[in-house]
């Protein structure tokens, strides 16, 4: 079983910027599996934020945080990255990071991934 672990949730103002990490086990192959960040904002569905493809590392963000947010990964640290820069009041919610086998061709929806972490809070306000 996969286990992953999210860090890094805080409270920032408008226009900051916080880095999310999601660590997982020791041995997990990064090459085998998709890793993706969703969100969940008070009163909506889960969306996907952002995902690194299994194997062949493609990234793929969504319309809503490009050009705002990076996904990186730290295979000596096991663990995976979201910096999220000029951050905004609607980018408040609480973030999952996922992981689902094999390669991927976007970030797709929650119900494709096999596991989940607990979820980190950030909340954008002044």
């Amino acid at each position: 079983e996969v286990q992953l672990v999210e860090s890094g949730g805080d409270l920032v103002q408008p226009g900051g910027s916080l880095r999310l990490s999601c660590t997982t086990a020791s041995g997990f192959t990064f090459d085998d599996w998709t890793i993706a960040w969703f969100r969940r904002a008070p009163g909506k569905k889960r969306e996907g934020v952002s995902c690194i493809s299994g194997g062949d590392e493609k990234t793929y963000y969504a319309d809503s945080v490009k050009g705002r947010f990076t996904i990186s990964s730290d295979n000596g640290k096991n663990t995976f990255y979201l910096q999220m820069n000029s951050l905004e009041p609607e980018d408040t919610a609480v973030y999952y990071c996922a992981a689902q086998v094999g390669p991927v061709e976007g970030i797709g929806k929650p119900h494709e991934y096999d596991y989940w972490g607990q979820g980190t809070q950030v909340t954008v306000s002044s």
